[in-house]
């Protein structure tokens, strides 16, 4: 049976607003049958790098050919691109601000086009709503089978813009790591920079943020007291702090930027 288009949002835009819903009513109108899936629109307000690690601890959740729409623009209406980037199994419609950095560096063959086609966006386009009038459109497009390459001229990825992600660094005693807190969730619980992968010789690791002591890395959140600080590796793969039914955000005073520490016992 043949499946609907797919196409996924994620923005910074909130639900106070109408700004959502106007997209969804653009690509409505352009492709009726596209099935539309929410991933966020609580991204922190122009987070560009938030948005990059949401987007990327999510993408393998959805079906081949999912069209991904990213905005997070803090340069809207700026000389900056808007681009549409096919790679892998899906497509991405995103400003060239660096968000797409970890498709790039997951999918080192990527096609991406500038998005400057009149013909596939609104008219007139506003200098401050590029998710309404040149996101949404190129992504309800995509989504009746208009080829990437009709949207404007190739970009080579490599001229594509990149930020810093998340990084690690050895601690001179050779014990352990110094990472950041790179997300907070909704919860309050700190999203480390530590992959589970790194805890996985065996060995006893703690984790230290800010003035808390050392906590040991748990499996769930009832390990512990309620009330006190753990450590866990979360369901994005990264290891996280939080503190069981408490918020670890507002409790340990600690945000995103915040340097944490992975040792060994």
């Amino acid at each position: 049976m043949l499946q609907p288009p797919l196409i996924v949002l994620m923005t910074d835009f909130g639900l106070e607003d109408a700004f959502v819903g106007v997209m969804k009513g653009v690509i409505a109108t352009i492709c009726r049958e596209a099935r539309v899936i929410d991933l966020t629109h609580s991204i922190s307000a122009q987070n560009v790098r938030q948005a990059a690690f949401h987007l990327d601890r999510s993408v393998g959740y959805f079906p081949d050919g999912t069209i991904f729409v990213s905005v997070v623009d803090p340069g809207v209406g700026t000389a900056r691109r808007a681009i549409g980037v096919e790679a892998g199994p899906y497509f991405f419609i995103a400003p060239d601000n660096g968000l797409l950095t970890p498709v790039f560096e997951r999918w080192a063959n990527a096609k991406c086009h500038e998005l400057t086609k009149p013909t596939y966006q609104l008219a007139n386009p506003s200098a401050t709503f590029h998710g309404r009038d040149l996101f949404s459109p190129a992504a309800a497009h995509l989504a009746t089978g208009v080829p990437l390459d009709a949207f404007g001229a190739a970009i080579d990825v490599a001229n594509c813009t990149r930020i810093e992600l998340w990084k690690n660094r050895p601690l001179e005693e050779g014990n352990g790591w110094q990472g950041e807190v790179i997300a907070t969730d909704h919860f309050g619980n700190l999203i480390t920079s530590f992959e589970a992968s790194m805890i996985a010789g065996g060995e006893d690791w703690k984790v230290t943020v800010g003035n808390s002591a050392p906590l040991p890395i748990v499996r769930t959140y009832g390990e512990v007291k309620p009330g006190q600080p753990l450590a866990y590796i979360g369901s994005s793969g990264m290891i996280e702090i939080a503190i069981h039914n408490g918020n670890a955000s507002a409790e340990l005073e600690v945000g995103e930027g915040e340097l944490v520490h992975l040792c060994k016992s």
